[in-house]
């Protein structure tokens, strides 16, 4: 399992991902789950991916094949008109890919070769978008009523996010949200593990403005996770007690005589 998060703000796009992946307790290693292209000037374009790594291995293989010489290898996603047909493209490849490994008599392995991915990025003259790639290969786009998509081990950062979302923070605030939802996440779950990475894109700047791996030693994760541990500390206490002489007392459970 992994976890990865993008998210759309006023400004542009934050991206971030876990690096672990796992066969058992016994058998975790560290693999980038993060993969980006970019042409000055032109478009940028970054997948986060989830699921089996051998499938999602495979896309981004293909992708990179394609994108090495795009005018003789099509479709290749930087000859792509629109982010729309980016998300089209790398849909049908993740289709194609789960689809050929069941035809070559995996399909009794069930949905250990299920993928998921996240595609964000902008192309020249339009917005930045945002999409979420199922398995079939069928996909969704961020809008104002949905501004983040989350895949894989997601439970335990989304309320996080849900509280702490604002479409027009800044991106320290953003990659901060996104420092405890991680942090969350990554308390309550073995399967998510550091090192992260962290992409920032700017709106119409075209490649990353900010762009970072966060070990276990990274001082300011380091900050927030102990920092928000504290706090979450405090707002407990500070809740009203509950007290058991101010509670009703317990139904007998017999009617009066």
């Amino acid at each position: 399992m992994t976890y990865c998060v993008g998210m759309v703000l006023d400004k542009g796009l934050v991206l971030m991902s876990d690096t672990r992946t796992n066969s058992g307790v016994d058998n975790i290693s560290v693999f980038r789950k993060m993969v980006s292209w970019s042409e000055p000037g032109e478009r940028i374009v970054t997948i986060l991916t989830a699921g089996n790594l051998a499938t999602t291995q495979a896309v981004i293989s293909q992708l990179e094949e394609r994108n090495k010489t795009p005018h003789e290898r099509r479709p290749s996603i930087l000859e792509a008109p629109t982010m729309f047909q980016v998300a089209t493209q790398v849909g049908r490849l993740l289709r194609d890919v789960i689809e050929g490994r069941q035809d070559s008599g995996m399909q009794s392995e069930g949905p250990r070769f299920t993928a998921s991915m996240i595609v964000a990025g902008q192309i020249r003259d339009m917005e930045p978008r945002l999409f979420l790639i199922y398995p079939e290969g069928n996909f969704i786009e961020a809008s104002f009523d949905t501004p983040f998509f989350q895949i894989g081990e997601t439970k335990y950062g989304r309320p996080i996010l849900l509280r702490g979302y604002d479409r027009t923070m800044s991106f320290e605030d953003a990659v901060k949200l996104l420092m405890v939802s991680f942090d969350s996440t990554l308390a309550a779950n073995l399967s998510v593990g550091l090192p992260f990475d962290l992409m920032v894109i700017e709106r119409d700047r075209f490649e990353p403005l900010h762009q970072k791996r966060i070990l276990a030693s990274d001082p300011y994760f380091t900050s927030i996770s102990s920092s928000w541990s504290e706090a979450l500390r405090q707002a407990f206490h500070s809740l009203p007690d509950y007290s058991f002489e101010d509670a009703p007392a317990a139904a007998s459970g017999q009617a009066d005589t």
